[in-house]
């Protein structure tokens, strides 16, 4: 499929590049290169989201040059979607005309696109744009390398999640060779907290509910406007979770603007966490991923955890 994208790409001139709303560090980071790649190519692209890039991406390079919007104007040619597993996940009108081109890796992935390149061994859909780069002839340029290497870095979990191995390292190092400053990537991508993400992290732990290896926590919209805190500044949150002794499985409910609770699941790898969250209509990796539910906190919560524990004990058997 690599040879067919690439095929496809030759073929047109005018891009839209898009990934889903709320926007983590692949989406932004596969986005940004993926811009500067089709540039190098001699081709138009412009790059279409309906959420702003998150605060901690936005010292990326081409940042600056992502369009907030909810539609896509008419005169692509091709539309990209990344990392993402339908045009619905977008958010965006315009996307039923342009070819679509549909680039992910992950194992929740969908074929809903005109070309669909799905590989769920790939540590993060950079790696695909690592690779389309390479095959297309492209050199990459510090400025592609460090928006790769953001979007590894925050895909793997900083390196942490279950499946990164010597080829992730590999990449590491080929992006690093380009130009990526590690240690700058990863001081902007963690140490540029808000002080309302603290203090909304200071809520949520103080929630904190354990049971033996499954661990939650919860935030209302009332918490964000309390702690002066984002919808990004939920971000991560699950991760401190997860990090208590003893902790398989931990999940972060955040209630949504339309009164919808998202439940964002996270494993240290013996759980599939993608196959709970598709079972709601959500997806994403086997240690982390997320769905969308109505309903109540107590129903939602008592829905997600009892799915988990039953998983579980599939697991243990």
């Amino acid at each position: 499929m690599l040879r067919e994208v690439l095929d496809q790409i030759g073929r047109r001139q005018r891009f839209v590049l898009t990934s889903h709303v709320r926007p983590d560090g692949d989406a932004v980071g596969s986005v940004l290169a993926c811009y500067a790649l089709l540039q190098q190519m001699g081709k138009r692209a412009e790059m279409v989201m309906r959420d702003p890039v998150p605060r901690a991406y936005r010292f990326l390079p081409f940042a600056d040059a992502v369009i907030q919007a909810p539609y896509v104007e008419e005169g692509f040619e091709a539309a990209i979607i990344l990392e993402c597993d339908s045009v619905q996940r977008t958010a965006l009108q315009g996307l039923d005309g342009p070819f679509l081109i549909n680039i992910d890796h992950h194992c929740s992935g969908r074929p809903f696109a005109d070309v669909n390149w799905i590989d769920p061994q790939a540590c993060a859909t950079a790696e695909l744009i690592f690779r389309l780069a390479r095959e297309a002839g492209v050199p990459l340029s510090p400025e592609i390398a460090t928006c790769l290497y953001a979007a590894v870095l925050a895909d793997t979990g900083a390196f942490s999640h279950p499946g990164t191995n010597a080829t992730t390292f590999g990449l590491a190092r080929e992006l690093v060779c380009a130009g990526a400053d590690p240690a700058v990537i990863a001081r902007q991508t963690y140490f540029s907290t808000s002080a309302g993400k603290m203090r909304l992290l200071g809520t949520a732990l103080a929630r904190l509910r354990q049971d033996g290896w499954l661990a939650w926590i919860y935030v209302s919209r009332d918490d964000l406007e309390h702690c002066q805190a984002s919808e990004e500044d939920c971000g991560g949150l699950v991760d401190f979770a997860l990090g208590v002794n003893g902790v398989e499985v931990a999940v972060f409910f955040r209630e949504l603007a339309d009164g919808h609770w998202h439940a964002s699941l996270r494993s240290k790898g013996e759980i599939n966490v993608a196959e709970i969250a598709e079972r709601f209509g959500g997806g994403g990796h086997i240690s982390a991923s997320g769905c969308s539910l109505p309903g109540s906190l107590t129903a939602v919560c008592e829905a997600v955890l009892a799915r988990l524990r039953s998983s579980h004990r599939q697991y243990s058997v």
